[in-house]
């Protein structure tokens, strides 16, 4: 059997890097082609082409890389075309990736959505478009669920991979002097995700909110996880320009997020590890103004953070738009460093949200899923 992928970021990379692994233990012989990221190469799929060329966020940024993209589209078009896979599956990404599922179908391949666009929180016609194109859809979160069951989609919520692939790996001795982290200190993570345009209008104001917690108690300190196709590059300059230390790291991100005591986070899967972690967080996010305006007409949610969500409360600090400055993510994020009822009230909601997502092993549920929809039976 051959399955091609379409994962266009770094979220997407790794719940497909988690899919793969998973068809190639169902099926050793299964050959697995398509677009992705390093976790998904190291999973065992050959990749046409790598997403970090193409990991662009917001309308005017997508309008500004159009020809690209449109190429990109073209290129894995005739790589279906070249291998006939027996299915494709779409892994979030939406904007792009449904255009690539309507050239599958035109072409006759089975197409499996993992990971649908938000039809629950706007554009809700999109719903049935996605279910007029897509064999199978998996959900990963049960709120997603309603609008497409309306659109006659064959939906299912079967789990939630980050229960399997979120855990430490360390112990909390091991994390603290691999970190270089005192009894008395106070680490904070910074997280402004992994897009170009995100790090741009987050970090700084990140950076700002660390001078003022770090002016408060000098124990405070601070620590910035660095994802596989990060512009790390940008990311240094950024702290350089900085007047409080931040430490770059690169691996076992889970431990550092369970020896932290507070984060402040892109909104995004991050912060959903983080609750997975018991790690609190402030939750920031900022478009351009260009797709700020559109996204008020056409979003209509009363919270945008994910264990907000869940809950169907507001317990996590978030901060919209010009809402995210250095000023207020710091006062907010302050109650959550020390023992009392503000983090108490965060921590118990945040397993509160985690039990929700449903039992381990979800990535191994949807391969065997997608291995059904490609053999046809």
């Amino acid at each position: 059997m051959k399955i091609m992928l379409s994962a266009g970021e770094t979220s997407g990379d790794l719940h497909g890097a988690a899919l793969a692994r998973e068809l190639r233990v169902l099926d050793p012989a299964v050959s697995l082609i398509g677009f992705g990221g390093a976790e998904m190469a190291a999973a065992g799929v050959v990749l046409r082409q790598h997403y970090t060329d193409y990991n662009v966020m917001g309308i005017s940024a997508v309008l500004m890389n159009l020809r690209r993209i449109l190429a990109l589209l073209d290129d894995l078009t005739c790589l279906m075309e070249e291998e006939r896979p027996d299915v494709l599956v779409i892994i979030d990404y939406p904007d792009f990736n449904w255009r690539l599922a309507a050239r599958a179908k035109e072409r006759g391949i089975p197409v499996f959505s993992y990971i649908p666009p938000s039809a629950w929180a706007w554009r809700k016609g999109r719903a049935k478009s996605c279910a007029a194109l897509a064999d199978e859809i998996v959900a990963i979160f049960p709120h997603e669920l309603p609008p497409y069951e309306a659109a006659g989609a064959n939906i299912s919520f079967v789990g939630n991979p980050l229960i399997d692939t979120v855990r430490v790996e360390m112990s909390a001795e091991e994390v603290r002097r691999h970190f270089g982290i005192e009894a008395d200190d106070v680490p904070i993570l910074l997280l402004p995700g992994s897009r170009r345009e995100e790090i741009e209008r987050l970090l700084p104001p990140m950076l700002g909110a660390a001078e003022i917690l770090a002016g408060e108690d000098a124990a405070r300190r601070f620590f910035l996880p660095v994802a596989d196709g990060v512009d790390e590059e940008r990311i240094r300059a950024h702290l350089a320009a900085a007047s409080v230390p931040v430490t770059l790291t690169h691996d076992a991100r889970y431990a550092l997020m369970g020896a932290a005591r507070a984060a402040m986070a892109a909104s995004g899967t991050v912060v959903m590890e983080a609750a997975i972690m018991g790690l609190p967080a402030v939750v920031l996010y900022r478009l351009s103004a260009l797709s700020y305006l559109v996204g008020r007409l056409l979003v209509d949610v009363p919270r945008f953070s994910l264990p907000n969500i869940l809950v169907g409360e507001t317990f996590e600090t978030e901060l919209l738009q010009d809402a995210v400055q250095p000023a207020r993510i710091a006062a907010a994020l302050a109650p959550l460093l020390t023992d009392g009822a503000a983090r108490s009230h965060v921590t118990e909601r945040l397993a509160r949200a985690v039990a929700l997502l449903g039992a381990p092993h979800a990535a191994r549920r949807v391969a065997e899923r997608i291995l059904v929809l490609g053999r046809g039976t």
